[in-house]
């Protein structure tokens, strides 16, 4: 069976451990460990009965409350079915442009949705200085007929760009996409979102998922917010429906469920900085800070071969770097997960 590019493929990770994929513990894929939301599940059990019903084209439940949530006028919001769906229709755009800047190392989504319509790519690399990650974009490549892409948390480092960090080179480019799926994980007195200021810029688009922070991938659903023209010409190119029923009612619930965030908000700090003193301390590894629900960690050692050997022994699976080119086979990405579940974690890289 052929290494996933994502993490989170427990067929793949069962087979080479011998296991059944239930009995894998996950690290790979960088969802809460708290979820979903009882009010969620409790949302999708009361909708069963409305299965036989296509769903409202418009999503107008769906986009009302996330225009609550964000305090912005609906019609900015788009729902998609997951932000991949939505980075389709953003790597169209930005393939219109005469180059798209991508901070590297990237998702790897990104790449597809650029290749998909020929998009012209400039890699533009984060330094790692001291131990910390940092953006700086050269002034050659700010010119108002090009792209940007990023994201906020960085994935894979963790690393949180300030707010004021990333303006100005909205004012720069033509077209500014920030993808900030790991945002929720981050507090409301620290987090660095550009949605209370997109309706001052026609050219930003910020790009949002409901999936790993309530823990539902499996759902599929995300949204995009920029400017209603930009949109409703998206709303042209898509299929009709992207959102089931189920995702759309779990959201709408989840959303409003203000003591699943503070419970998740409570619990990620201390377990991350357990996990990441627990990974210092193992001797080859060196783990970078992150604002995000999972950690980037150097090695002395190959990780792939250190993902095979928790695998076969520890039933443990980790996400390997290889599809970051940058990075290679000396780092991997670890999600934080329950103390118990990190605790086991810790113990099996010791004996590895």
């Amino acid at each position: 069976m052929r290494q996933p590019a994502h993490g989170g493929n427990l067929a793949w990770a069962a087979a080479l451990a011998g296991c059944p994929p239930d009995a894998i513990l996950d690290f790979s894929a960088s969802i809460s460990p708290l979820g979903p939301p009882n009010s969620a599940i409790a949302a999708i059990k009361s909708q069963i009965g409305n299965l036989k019903h296509y769903p409202d084209p418009n999503y107008s439940e769906l986009r009302l409350a996330l225009s609550h949530f964000h305090q912005l006028p609906s019609e900015w919001i788009l729902p998609g079915n997951g932000s991949a769906e939505l980075l389709t229709l953003i790597g169209r755009e930005l393939a219109q442009l005469a180059a798209t800047i991508l901070i590297t190392p990237a998702f790897g989504d990104y790449y597809r949705t650029l290749a998909a319509y020929n998009a012209n790519v400039l890699e533009c690399p984060l330094s790692l200085v001291t131990g910390h990650w940092s953006l700086f974009l050269d002034k050659g490549q700010r010119t108002k007929d090009k792209g940007l892409l990023l994201n906020n948390p960085h994935n894979p480092t963790g690393k949180l760009f300030t707010r004021d960090s990333i303006l100005p080179y909205v004012e720069q480019f033509a077209l500014v996409v920030v993808d900030e799926a790991f945002m929720d994980f981050v507090p409301p007195n620290e987090e660095q979102s550009l949605i209370p200021v997109v309706q001052e810029y026609p050219n930003l688009v910020v790009l949002r998922s409901l999936t790993k922070f309530y823990s539902l991938p499996g759902l599929r659903l995300g949204y995009a917010i920029a400017h209603p023209d930009c949109l409703a010409k998206w709303q042209l190119w898509r299929d009709p429906w992207p959102v089931n029923t189920l995702a759309a009612v779990a959201a709408i619930a989840a959303l409003q469920d203000t003591e699943f965030q503070q419970q998740t908000w409570a619990w990620l700090p201390p377990a991350r900085n357990q996990l990441f003193q627990g990974l210092a301390e193992i001797p080859g590894l060196q783990p970078q800070a992150s604002a995000a629900n999972f950690l980037l960690v150097e090695s002395q050692e190959s990780t792939s071969q250190l993902q095979q050997q928790l695998l076969k022994y520890h039933q443990i699976l980790i996400r390997d770097c290889l599809s970051f080119k940058e990075l290679g086979d000396r780092f991997f990405r670890v999600a934080v997960r329950e103390e118990s579940d990190n605790q086991r974690l810790l113990t099996a890289l010791k004996e590895s």
